[in-house]
């Protein structure tokens, strides 16, 4: 066993399971990838077998059943998940099949050239996710209002508050009530559909044959349309010129009214759901990032949080209606965020 696994009882406990439950002596393990969440993975490497994935999911932290749940729905559907080769749920630890090491965001960091090929690749498989898994998406939780309204207030409570300090006024606070209404208005009033709900370029692994390999699916629901795709496209963590988002958000249009998806009356309407769905997400990311600091002592998605109320003011230009959010993050808490980044603040 190497080195990492000294002083830390979690891995103790994961050697004794290798060793004693599955009879793996003289194996190796290394950190295999980081996580937002309590979450652990760890690469096993043996000279009887090939690496394996090890996932630590602490109990009363972390649930292996929701995994489980949807590893198997994804199985069914047919795109390329880890498949769970050994599970000790009791002490939340499963074994995975090694999906490799190189995800869509490292790979687009060194070569953007690969994006088309790659983005054609996530896009078919999201289709298949949704068209394949419709038998499924109903007995996943609902994406519905009570949580999309909670994921709002992650941007109020984390990042407005604990991270910033900014107190609204009540004009500003009326047009965040009332974006925040529209915005759960235009997320149940699209098709609901299966939602993998992190369906970005850390998750997505470039895979030699059925790329591309998809990660951490465990928290899917039952939710909008376009979720997934506004994820992937307009990601927290890697930004595409406008024009090739919008072609490829038409791209999984297409595909998906041939797979007898409902994806919107015209390229009009899909792209308001698109752009709203986005506004969202990138709301409760900025809160999430926030959150991860304050809470979590986990500092390192901070940078990545100008980008993600960057999408939020690009998209509010777009639509009249939102023009006073827009105008809110553009010109107070986007330049907030970006002071606290240079003085270094925590």
């Amino acid at each position: 066993m190497s080195e990492t696994c000294r002083e830390d009882p979690r891995l103790d406990l994961l050697r004794h399971w290798l060793e004693q439950g599955l009879g793996w002596h003289d194996v190796q393990l290394a950190p295999a990838s980081a996580d937002a969440s309590f979450r652990r993975y760890f690469r096993v490497a043996g000279r009887d077998h090939e690496t394996v994935i090890a996932m630590d999911a602490p109990p009363g932290k972390e649930d292996v059943e929701p995994y489980l749940k949807v590893a198997g729905m994804l199985a069914d559907v047919g795109v390329h998940a880890p498949r769970v080769l050994a599970r000790n749920a009791e002490d939340g630890f499963l074994l995975l099949s090694d999906l490799g090491a190189l995800t869509y965001l490292a790979d687009l960091s060194t070569d953007p050239g690969h994006a088309d090929t790659l983005y054609a690749d996530a896009i078919r498989a999201l289709v298949r996710i949704q068209a394949g898994g419709a038998k499924h998406a109903g007995s996943l939780p609902p994406y519905d209002e009570r949580l999309l309204r909670f994921e709002m207030s992650l941007f109020t409570d984390w990042l407005l508050g604990r991270h910033l300090s900014l107190e609204l006024s009540p004009a500003e606070s009326t047009a965040l009530a009332t974006a925040f209404d529209a915005l759960v208005a235009n997320a149940l009033g699209q098709p609901q559909v299966f939602v993998h709900r992190d369906y970005h370029s850390r998750n997505l692994m470039v895979c030699p044959s059925s790329n591309p390999g998809i990660l951490d699916f465990q928290d899917a629901v039952h939710g909008a349309l376009t979720y997934d795709l506004v994820s992937l496209l307009r990601d927290c963590y890697v930004t595409w010129p406008q024009e090739q988002v919008v072609r490829w958000a038409l791209d999984f249009r297409r595909q998906a009214s041939a797979a007898g998806l409902p994806a919107g009356e015209d390229d009009v309407q899909f792209l308001r759901w698109f752009d709203l769905m986005g506004i969202q997400r990138h709301l409760k990311a900025s809160g999430i990032f926030a959150r991860l600091w304050h809470r979590d002592g986990k500092p390192g998605y901070l940078p990545d949080v100008p980008r993600t109320l960057g999408y939020i003011v690009q998209a509010c230009s777009g639509h009249a209606e939102f023009g006073a959010l827009g105008a809110l993050v553009s010109e107070r808490v986007l330049p907030a965020v970006q002071a606290s980044l240079g003085a270094g603040r925590a």
